[in-house]
């Protein structure tokens, strides 16, 4: 095998973007999927029969798998690199889209479901890993904050323009499209990303032999990453702060807009999108300001104080003039963004040779608020359902009724605020060595 030969010179900017964005194309098409029960809810609860405690539990077979998969491929991807794991991610969930848009029966949509979380699972964390190669420390920060927008412009093809898609040509067909995207950008990753700078010939920003971590097993990084007390901490927080923005807007805000508030789908569809269009524009934000003040913690605990008052004012109290629920849920979804530093605060709190570990378990706390926040507020709803249906047949549930099931968010955006408040500030500087 030929060797390429490394000059002193970091790749240039346009490159370095570049494979990020391929890379970043992943989490894109994971959101899609991600979100899309909550304009489907009507289609797929029409052709299998679903109340809200199974239409919850559908939606959450992606994040049951997703989380599965997080800290695999933190390992994997310290071990095998980016590159690979991004390809197969984007073959694999193509194949799962296609059982789920094909499926004759509820455990076929599921099994599709299960097979798409597990895969898109891997642009996350790899595509960090590539921000930590490919691009200077100081703008890992914008880069994470980027990704988000990446996800959440993935979450606005879900939305409106997934509805008019799914009215004019059905779900199925729109599903299935999404797959053979899927197909045409696993070509692009194989053949443009590379892990590391040197394999294009310019010098990286990380050694690729540094560390002990690269001679140990994946046992023993995993243990070493829960050695450093920041990892447990900003893994446990992000899942109420994404957790309450993935509840609503990517399944429960549409019925409750309908139901409570008289929106139209459409209407509904569109404030649900705004606030993940909010959510992603705020991560370049909060990266931005970060670097400049070089802190983590303060902007993130501030952001998701902000982001559960909001919430709560729009759980607890009735009868909202439209234009106050509307910035309130905007609100929640900008100051939500602030999630996004605990990435940066997690790999700066473990060594260089951890990151992509780190990465997977922070993500594994993040998509568990989701995974268990969907169904649950789902079963409370069934068990607060008064009997009332619209005129297809579909459950019509009350104000009393949503706001005992989001009242799960606001208990876990409570112990977010706690878990952050604990963490410790890094000051923008990679392994502070603490535990």
């Amino acid at each position: 095998m030929s060797v390429t030969p490394v000059s002193k010179r970091n790749p240039p900017s346009w490159l370095a973007w570049s494979v990020w964005s391929l890379g970043a194309g992943l989490f894109l098409l994971g959101f899609f999927h991600r979100v899309a029960p909550a304009v489907l809810h009507r289609e797929l609860s029409l052709d299998f029969g679903l109340s809200a405690a199974s239409l919850g539990s559908l939606s959450a077979l992606y994040f049951y798998s997703y989380v599965v998969m997080q800290i695999p491929t933190g390992l994997l991807a310290d071990r095998y690199g980016p590159r690979r794991l991004l390809t197969a991610g984007l073959v694999l969930s193509t194949l799962g889209a296609m059982i789920f848009a094909l499926a004759p029966s509820l455990f076929w949509a599921g099994v599709g479901r299960l097979l798409i979380g597990a895969f898109v699972a891997v642009g996350f964390v790899c595509t960090l890993k590539l921000a930590t190669h490919w691009l200077p420390p100081e703008r890992f920060a914008l880069a994470a904050g980027l990704l988000l927008v990446a996800g959440m412009t993935g979450a606005v093809f879900a939305g409106v323009p997934l509805h008019l898609a799914s009215e004019a040509f059905g779900w199925r067909t729109v599903t299935l499209g999404a797959g053979v995207v899927g197909l045409i950008w696993a070509v692009a990753v194989w053949m443009i990303v590379r892990d590391d700078p040197a394999e294009r010939g310019y010098s990286g920003y990380v050694s690729v032999a540094s560390g002990n971590a690269e001679h140990q097993s994946q046992w023993q990084k995993l243990k070493r990453v829960f050695a450093y007390r920041n990892s447990a901490l900003l893994a446990l927080a992000p899942g109420g702060i994404v957790g309450s923005v993935l509840a609503f807007s990517g399944l429960w805000g549409i019925p409750f807009l309908t139901d409570v508030y008289g929106m139209s789908s459409a209407m509904a569809a569109t404030v649900c999108s705004s606030i993940m269009l909010a959510w992603a524009f705020s991560g370049p934000v909060f990266g931005l300001f970060s670097e400049r003040v070089r802190l983590r913690r303060f902007p993130y605990l501030i952001g998701t104080c902000i982001a559960a008052g909001c919430w709560s004012v729009v759980i607890l109290v009735p009868d909202l003039p439209r234009s106050l629920l509307v910035a309130l849920l905007l609100g929640a979804g900008f100051f939500s963004g602030g999630m996004i530093l605990g990435f940066t605060q997690a790999k700066e709190s473990v060594p260089m040779a951890l990151a992509g570990t780190v990465s997977g378990v922070v993500n594994m706390g993040v998509m568990c608020g989701p995974m268990l926040l969907q169904p649950m507020i789902g079963w409370l709803l069934d068990r607060s359902w008064s009997g009332n249906v619209g005129g297809e047949g579909i459950r019509i549930y009350s104000f009393d009724g949503y706001r005992f099931g989001f009242s799960l968010m606001l208990v876990w955006l409570a112990i977010a605020i706690f878990s952050i408040a604990l963490s410790r500030e890094t000051h923008a500087q990679q392994h502070l060595d603490q535990k």
